[in-house]
């Protein structure tokens, strides 16, 4: 018997999520669903997908993880933002925003990102990496096995390599997949007078100490009045991309601008997006360059939510993340956030679980997962379900009985 071949089924329903297009609205019925199916899975990899019993009579001889209650599978859920390495807590912030007070009045008295960049300078390599790893386990628990982690509390060459160091070292144990990006170019630091010399030394100093770490390949920014501006950013991230380095963009939080400098540079997504404009949308329903909903942090702040609906219907992709972060998004349920968006922006069942799982691949540039083919990573989650539909109608409360990585069994 082949250790490195197994069954597992059957499963009531098989989501694969196969086949569906990268960009524009879908319907439910474009869902391709599999009954009473297994898949075959070798050495980490989807060899085959079909009926139960067909497969084991196929073959006779392999392994079979034979599963006895009703469940339904889908391709491990991708989160395609957070911030999930961080120092502190921002519970002063969330409450004095509810009681009434500004961002800048909060930040005044010592609050806002510069609390949680103080708290992770001081963190030790060992602090930060626990918080990460009960944040990863909060993430299986959810059906989650390709996390993305930025950096962005350290601010200088120290601090990010710090971050960006203890992001590989946990990556390189975890049962998922993370997947690291700097986004150094957050806010400018107190000890930088502006931008300009900020992103200058982060070109000059910090990329050549990641690149000879190789401790990642992509890079964000954050563009907004109170962060960087749309005119510093374009000469910024073409400079990285000419380097080699991936391009994602914090865009139009709270303002437009930085939607058209990601569609203008070719990131691979423009992410928030709640700002945007009827132009905004039309612009990067035009492009490459996916849409990354964050409805952690508008349920976070109280704001509106990504335009979801106008960005499927203009012909855009459209990705869902969590932005797990101690600032705006803390609770980090990808799951809830992503229903609780579907309710407010009318998306169907198939645009929120593409937006979580094969849309969320494209906005990382993972081709080898997302989707439950042949070939393609043995990445699954299984709801204790015998109806899809059941996963989203409980809005994060159903969770996976078993989550998969690589045809290990990690829940």
């Amino acid at each position: 018997m082949n250790s490195n071949k197994k069954i597992i089924g059957p499963f009531k329903q098989i989501l694969t999520m196969n086949g569906l297009p990268f960009k524009g609205a879908l319907k439910d019925e474009q869902l391709k669903i599999i009954k009473d199916g297994a898949i075959l899975i070798t050495d980490g990899l989807i060899e085959a997908i079909g009926n139960f019993k067909i497969l084991q009579n196929d073959h006779p001889t392999v392994y079979v993880e034979e599963l006895t209650e009703d469940l339904v599978a889908l391709p491990g859920l991708i989160d395609a933002h957070t911030h999930i390495c961080f120092g502190g807590s921002r519970a002063i912030d969330y409450a004095a925003r509810n009681n009434g007070k500004t961002y800048l009045e909060i930040a005044a008295e010592g609050g806002g990102i510069w609390s949680t960049v103080n708290h992770t300078r001081e963190a030790t390599d060992g602090t930060l990496a626990t918080g990460m790893q009960n944040r990863i386990k909060k993430q299986i628990q959810n059906g989650i096995t390709t996390v993305e982690v930025k950096s962005g509390y350290g601010l200088s060459l120290e601090a990010e390599l710090k971050m960006l160091r203890v992001i590989n070292d946990v990556k390189r144990q975890a049962d998922i997949d993370l997947i690291p990006t700097c986004l150094a170019a957050h806010i400018i630091p107190k000890e930088f007078k502006d931008e300009q010399s900020y992103l200058h030394y982060i070109l000059e100093h910090l990329v050549p100490a990641i690149d000879a770490e190789n401790l990642c390949k992509r890079f964000d920014i954050f563009i907004e009045q109170s962060a960087f501006s749309v005119a510093g950013s374009v000469p910024y991230l073409q400079s990285l991309k000419n380097k080699g380095f991936e391009i994602t963009v914090h865009a139009d939080q709270f303002t437009s601008g930085g939607c058209k400098v990601a569609v203008e540079v070719g990131a691979l997504s423009a992410d928030h997006l709640e700002a945007s404009t009827d132009e905004d949308i039309q612009n990067l329903a035009a492009s490459n360059t996916v849409a990354v909903a964050l409805p952690g942090a508008s349920i976070g702040l109280g704001c509106n939510f990504t335009p979801a609906r106008k960005l499927l219907d203009a012909g855009a992709c459209l990705a869902i993340a969590s932005d797990w972060n101690p600032g705006s998004a803390p609770q980090g349920n990808l799951l809830a956030q992503a229903a609780i968006l579907g309710t407010f922006e009318k998306l169907s069942t198939a645009e929120v679980l593409a937006g979580i799982s094969v849309r969320a691949a494209k906005a990382l540039n993972l081709i080898d997962r997302g989707v439950l083919a042949e070939n393609k990573i043995a990445d699954l989650c299984a709801f204790p379900t015998s109806d899809f539909r059941e996963i989203l109608y409980h809005q994060g409360e159903l969770k996976p009985r078993f989550v998969w990585k690589k045809g290990k069994q990690i829940l």
